[in-house]
């Protein structure tokens, strides 16, 4: 997989994609990650990318010219399944959507800032509007972050266990279970004891019955 991420201040991601499993992803060539700073497109001597919106009001708005140019030149390189654009106003993300993200070849992701990007874009470009949540960032960029490592330690290879994502919250319309590491005991404080049976299937059933009962208390949202 390919996945190319369009930023105004790319120097944000710099970090997130250079650590831990991530990192290892990459390194594995299970995906690749490209950031791709935005002002390259800006057409002008001063790398602006932005512009007062028409009919007046406060903040700026990302140009559709910039973006254009980034997306197309992208395009011309290699085809797409999806050009996602990062926004509070997008499709809620959960698990579902990001299995099936998971299974597509190249994506790009578009992070918005100030007031967002010029709606022609959204209308001409991208075909997948993603939000995180309901809350507004200062730009897409964190957005981006989050949608990107939900994606890529689903691909085939990148968890060293091949099971382990298949266990996650949310993969059964349920919440991961508890779980427990050494020492069994610590300060009074036990752990359960079907954990130290060895019987995988008594484990197994205990494990499904918490997750069952964690999501009837916390999300119960989740079992309807």
């Amino acid at each position: 997989m390919r996945i190319d991420i369009i930023s105004c201040v790319p120097a944000l991601l710099d970090s997130f994609f250079a650590h831990s499993i991530l990192k290892r992803a990459q390194e594995g060539k299970y995906v690749e990650v490209v950031v791709h700073d935005l002002r390259d497109y800006s057409g002008n001597k001063h790398r602006s990318i932005d512009d007062y919106a028409f009919g007046g009001g406060a903040g700026m708005v990302l140009q559709i010219e910039p973006i254009a140019r980034c997306i197309r030149t992208l395009q011309a390189e290699r085809e797409y399944d999806e050009v996602i654009y990062l926004t509070p106003d997008g499709e809620l993300m959960e698990q579902k959507m990001v299995n099936q993200l998971s299974l597509k070849g190249n994506l790009i992701m578009l992070c918005g800032h100030y007031k967002g990007v010029d709606q022609r874009v959204r209308d001409i470009f991208i075909t997948k509007e993603i939000s995180i949540g309901d809350y507004v960032l200062s730009g897409g960029e964190i957005a981006a972050a989050v949608l990107a490592d939900s994606v890529i330690r689903l691909l085939p290879g990148v968890l060293n266990d091949e099971t382990s994502a298949l266990t996650d919250s949310f993969q059964d319309n349920l919440l991961a279970p508890p779980v427990y590491s050494r020492p069994s005991d610590f300060e009074g404080h036990g752990i359960p004891e079907i954990l130290v049976s060895g019987h995988e299937a008594k484990i197994e059933a205990w494990r499904y019955e918490q997750s069952i009962k964690r999501t009837k208390e916390r999300r119960p949202d989740l079992l309807k």
